[in-house]
């Protein structure tokens, strides 16, 4: 009987629809937050790419996650940039200009539910909310996870990359990289920005994210 139980699981399992990686696509429901009236950065939507320009300036471009993907644990993308800033230290508030950051955006189920269309500021003011930031720029080590200095205990930094240019392929494990700076279970994936950081050193920005996944 127990041989029986087992062929016919691993049965199921071969069997089992594989879970396949959905691309968010870089159109009209992105949109910009800007953090000061004279200061924002330039962003261009075209389907499977985003082109970033910063000039001296920050802030980011967001978009709601669908409730059907609230469940996903990893990401994927490639990016690039052709010009950067220098070496910052991003635990440094005022002071830890990046090139390009991808933000993470977790809640509880049932938070995700009172705050399901709620814009990138309200998320990131809420309590419950907690925020992987995923960064290209500073001069730390690869995969380090560093304590944000505007977030609180409610937002964690991992590097990814140092300032510089280049091209990079990106694959993320949400849920472990979540237990990681947290503990415990990430909950729902509910937002997702993008944002570039040259403002503290008055320096420029070029570069770009496409083939977003999630899965």
């Amino acid at each position: 009987m127990k041989q029986l139980f087992s062929l016919a699981l691993v049965a199921s399992l071969l069997s089992a629809p594989a879970v396949m990686a959905k691309q968010v696509s870089f159109d009209n429901s992105w949109k910009e937050q800007k953090f000061s009236l004279f200061s924002k950065n330039k962003y261009s939507f075209k389907g499977s790419t985003l082109g970033v320009a910063s000039d001296g300036a920050v802030s980011m471009a967001y978009r709601a996650v669908p409730e059907s993907l609230w469940g996903v644990s990893k990401a994927s993308w490639k990016w690039s940039v052709d010009q950067s800033v220098p070496a910052t230290d991003l635990r440094k508030k005022g002071g830890d200009d990046r090139n390009l950051a991808m933000y993470v955006v977790f809640l509880p189920e049932a938070e995700a539910q009172n705050l399901k269309g709620a814009g990138i500021r309200k998320l990131l003011r809420s309590n419950a909310a907690r925020v992987l930031v995923y960064v290209w720029g500073g001069n730390h080590g690869r995969g380090q996870v560093l304590a944000s200095p505007y977030l609180g205990n409610r937002g964690k930094t991992v590097v990814l990359r140092n300032a510089g240019t280049g091209n990079h392929s990106e694959n993320v494990n949400l849920a472990s990289d979540y237990k990681r700076a947290f503990g415990g279970s990430k909950g729902a994936v509910v937002g997702i920005a993008i944002s570039a950081d040259s403002d503290d050193t008055k320096t420029k920005v070029r570069g770009a994210i496409s083939g977003f996944a999630l899965n």
